[in-house]
Formats: C-alpha cells, structure tokens, sequence
C-alpha cells in the first residue's frame, strides 16, 4: 500500500514540474511515466486520463490557497482594514508565485470539469469563502462585488508575474515579493473606497410634445 502511495505522491510531484515547465500542452501520462521512471502504463492505476491528474492538483492547488487565505485572516483579525488587505493580497499573489503551473489551471474549467471532479469545486469554494470572509473582516458585512473586484486585482497582478512583463522585469523571486508588496500598497485605497451608489434605471426619453403632435397628423 505504501509503495502505491509512492508512485501517486511521484507522478502527482512530475505532473506539477511539468505543468511549471511548459504549462498544459507539456502534460500527457506518457510524458509523466517517462519522467517519473515508471512504465506508460502505471499512471493509469491511478488516474484515468491526463484531466484526472489536473483534477487532482487543482484540488491540492484550491486547498493550499484556502490554507494560506485562511492563515492570513486568522493574523489580521485585530488589524487596520488596509493591513488585512495587504497580506490577504500578499498570499494570494505569493501562492501564484510558488505554484505557477498550477495555478495556471485553476481557474480553466475547460480543464477540470466540477460535474465531473467534485472535490475541485469544493476546494474552490473554500478559497471563495476565505476571500469572503476577507471582506467581511475589512467592511464588517458580506459583499460579493468587492469580493470579485479584490479577487481581480490581486489575480491581475499574479498573472502579470507569472505570465507578462513583470515577471520579466523582476527575475528573482525575492525582486517579485517586493514589487508585489508595493503594487498592493498602491491598490489598497482603491479596494477601500466606498461603494459607488447604484444609479436608477434611466426612464424610456418621451417625444417632446411637438413632436408627438406632429407624429399624430402624420398618421
């Protein structure tokens, strides 16, 4: 039993250095087995096919990422709203940073099917709840459009690390956390600002009364 244990903790382990390597496109079960130094068939005692393995370490992705959302609300409970930001964002970026290939796929449902995986989905609202919960530690209520527009901010900027010029600008991974902590410092005013009032809907424009009257004769 421990030794199949072992060879699915080793493909799991290829699996993730292939994906940080060359993303999706590098991740086929014969490229795992060949890595992994076990035969093309032995990856399939443990996964069906090569979404089954994505399925798996998004799973082990979304729970790491909930783990470190959760240990940065759990430290800021008693801090300023900006603090709490700041290292909220902090370890959602500095996941990206320490997981690039995975975190590539997380959010790609074309790649990981929920009605199929389950416990993908589940991890994922886990992580949803601690950037809720977030929220609610800042404002003191629920909002789910603050949520979604901290959740853009800080995925933004994980992404221009990982995949655009940031990442290209500052090669070493301490160079990244730095930029990553003044660029928050920078976008912490804008997820405090007050919620803009929603606008009434604007009212069908009538014809002026001329022209209703001339509309009339014309009929």
């Amino acid at each position: 039993m421990t030794r199949e244990l072992d060879l699915r903790t080793r493909i799991l382990a290829t699996a993730r250095q292939l994906l940080d390597e060359g993303g999706v496109a590098a991740l086929s079960l014969r490229e795992v087995a060949r890595r992994a130094g076990v035969t093309h068939q032995a990856p399939y005692h443990h996964f069906g096919d090569r979404e089954s393995i994505v399925a798996e370490l998004v799973t082990a992705g979304f729970t790491e990422l909930a783990g470190r959302l959760a240990a940065a609300n759990e430290t800021s409970m008693s801090s300023a709203p900006a603090e709490i930001l700041a290292r909220s964002g902090l370890a959602y970026v500095g996941f990206a940073l320490d997981e690039p290939g995975v975190f590539r796929v997380m959010f790609r449902p074309e790649l990981c099917d929920a009605a199929r995986f389950p416990r993908a989905q589940e991890a994922g609202d886990r992580a949803h709840g601690e950037l809720q919960r977030m929220v609610r530690l800042v404002h003191g209520r629920d909002d789910e459009a603050r949520a979604v527009a901290c959740w853009a901010m800080v995925h933004g900027l994980a992404c221009l690390f990982i995949d655009g010029p940031l990442g290209l600008a500052c090669p070493t991974p301490a160079s990244r956390r730095a930029l990553a902590a003044q660029a928050l410092e920078s976008l912490v005013p804008a997820m405090l600002a007050p919620t803009p009032a929603a606008k009434p809907p604007r009212r069908a424009r009538s014809l002026p009364a001329k022209a209703e009257s001339a509309t009339s004769k014309g009929e």
